[in-house]
């Protein structure tokens, strides 16, 4: 299935210049490389958003839900860097919310990319009070596109521009395809009941089971859910939720391909 990334060019508007280095500011850098690897990206089969393709200003928190209402699968929220001291940092990084799991390998594969270009790779930095990262609902990170306080940097940034784009899609696709691999199987069920008290879940478990269903329960952030049948296959479980709304439960298809945090009931 194609993966839809959301990509968001860092700061906006009149407001929220960003960085400024002799009047260069870094809306202007990172939106520029945002439409450039979302493009890039898009060509290579992705499914593509924007948090913004002109020169407005949207909260952390607007362009969060953005990504999440957007049903993206990815967030990269591109930036450029500066120093306390203007000109005593370079090279790149990529902060994540927490340094595990997908974003740590999609911010590797990020910046090991962009380490070919030249820049030096100052790593992954976590920084759990960004909003775009902490808000997000799917894997996220923020790139550093080396520092605009550095004129080394900017001659790299308008020199290399081309390639860096490239660097950033390239990791990008690289560390998706590879979580593609990991990924489980997609599993379709029928959900008919969602309860906070256990005992009323399994008064309409017992009722399911007594009548020939695969029912059973799954405990899902304080509620327990009451699900029948497991399959691959969504026509199938389209017409077990056919037969179990006809049955006069109020049912619905959920998907689910990880179990991490629920826990199914006997």
């Amino acid at each position: 299935m194609k993966k839809r990334v959301a990509i968001d060019a860092g700061h906006g508007g009149t407001t929220d210049p960003g960085a400024v280095y002799f009047g260069r500011q870094e809306k202007d850098d990172a939106l520029k490389l945002a439409l450039a690897v979302g493009e890039l990206l898009e060509n290579r089969g992705f499914d593509v958003m924007y948090t913004r393709v002109d020169d407005i200003y949207h909260t952390p928190y607007e362009k969060a839900d953005m990504g999440n209402h957007g049903g993206a699968d990815y967030f990269i929220s591109i930036h450029r860097n500066a120093a306390l001291n203007p000109g005593t940092a370079s090279g790149i990084m990529t902060l994540v919310y927490e340094d595990t799991g997908v974003n740590g390998r999609l911010a590797r594969a990020v910046n090991a990319e962009l380490e070919k270009t030249g820049y030096q790779d100052l790593g992954v930095v976590e920084r759990p009070g960004l909003v775009v990262l902490r808000r997000t609902a799917m894997p996220a990170i923020l790139i550093e596109a080396g520092f605009i306080d550095n004129p080394q940097d900017n001659q790299l940034f308008d020199d290399q521009f081309e390639k860096i784009a490239e660097a950033i899609a390239d990791g990008v696709e690289k560390a998706v395809r590879e979580e593609e691999k990991r990924e489980l199987p997609v599993y379709y069920m029928v959900q008919t009941g969602s309860y906070r008290l256990r005992s009323l879940a399994e008064q309409q478990l017992s009722e399911l089971q007594s009548q020939g269903y695969p029912a059973f329960l799954v405990y899902d952030r304080g509620y327990y859910d009451v699900r029948a049948g497991a399959f691959l296959n969504l026509d199938y479980a389209a017409a077990l939720e056919a037969e179990l709304r006809s049955r006069g439960y109020n049912t619905f298809i959920v998907k689910d391909h990880s179990t991490e945090d629920k826990k199914k009931t006997e």
